[in-house]
């Protein structure tokens, strides 16, 4: 699917209008110049200038798309500054959705270098919602009409974490129960095993939605979307399209870097896209997409294989 600028452009605007907000997972990538960036824009005495690109090609995005999803927020609680910085490069009617930070949902942290010292050790901070309410709603909170949805992604436990299911659902249930109403909260889950109705009844309760995602050891978009219940907020749907479910995310990363074309079309994904569309505009409910480099090899192509007509 060739990737048109103006054309997409007309088509997310139209659709955006309608509540429904497609676009993708980060936007700095180097294998999008000459596809949705112009190089031009980013010369420097004559010179393609890398740090330039990094620090301005969000304006040139948000000409085109009407959305991102931001996972910067994940690493690192977002101050003032930061946020200021992105909201001045879009639109009053952009919607940014940003990634809830580790500290929040991480129950262990893993063995990685970023973790320095306390990798390995259990978190003492996980679901500690006043700590996210005061370093991460807070500094929102000046741009919560900029704000599409907040992103809770948990990677995925082991017994260690958890006997079973139904007691992160408890753990959950207590979090989402201390937490400011009227933000659009959303929850990825990367146990396939725990997508029971206690999980997505407690979500219901709370009125937050379960994030669609198409991830290594998840069933498809289109199983769980098949699920009862699995609608859990009425006015508000998620999806993240990120890898072909039994693919490692590195060996996504070495088969389709610099993200410059498709390179594996997943005909899957692109209909259970084109449903989630067709539903939101149905439904008048506002949706919200996201599609991943890692997915087909290139995101711009896949949203739009997406917005192709059935």
């Amino acid at each position: 699917m060739t990737f048109e600028r103006e054309k997409m452009r007309e088509k997310l605007a139209g659709l955006a209008s309608e509540g429904i907000f497609i676009g993708t997972s980060s936007w700095k990538y180097d294998g999008w110049r000459g596809l949705l960036y112009d190089e031009s824009r980013y010369v420097y005495r004559g010179k393609f200038a890398a740090s330039r690109f990094e620090r301005n090609c969000l304006t040139e995005y948000a000409e085109v798309f009407k959305t991102v999803c931001v996972d910067a927020a994940y690493y690192k609680f977002p101050d003032e500054k930061y946020l200021t910085g992105v909201v001045a490069q879009v639109p009053d009617d952009f919607q940014f959705a940003f990634k809830v930070t580790d500290e929040i949902t991480i129950k262990r942290f893993p063995n990685l270098p970023r973790h320095g010292h306390r990798a390995g050790m259990v978190n003492e901070h996980f679901l500690n919602a006043d700590l996210f309410h005061r370093l991460f709603l807070e500094p929102c909170e000046p741009f919560r009409k900029n704000i599409g949805l907040l992103m809770f992604e948990f990677s995925r436990f082991y017994p260690t974490d958890y006997e079973h299911g139904r007691d992160f659902v408890t753990d959950l249930d207590k979090f989402l129960s201390a937490l400011p109403k009227g933000w659009p909260y959303a929850v990825e889950m990367r146990n396939r095993q725990w997508l029971q109705p206690d999980y997505f009844n407690c979500l219901a309760k709370h009125q937050v939605a379960h994030i669609f995602n198409s991830w290594e050891a998840m069933p498809s978009v289109n199983e769980q979307m098949s699920l009862a219940n699995s609608r859990s907020n009425p006015e508000l749907c998620a999806a993240r399209f990120l890898l072909k479910p039994g693919r490692k995310y590195e060996d996504a990363v070495k088969s389709f870097a610099p993200y410059n074309r498709t390179q594996e079309v997943n005909e899957e994904a692109r209909v259970a896209g084109k449903k989630l569309i067709a539903e939101g505009k149905k439904e008048k409910k506002k949706t919200l997409i996201y599609v991943n480099n890692r997915l087909e090899g290139n995101a711009l192509g896949t949203i739009a294989a997406m917005l192709e007509a059935p």
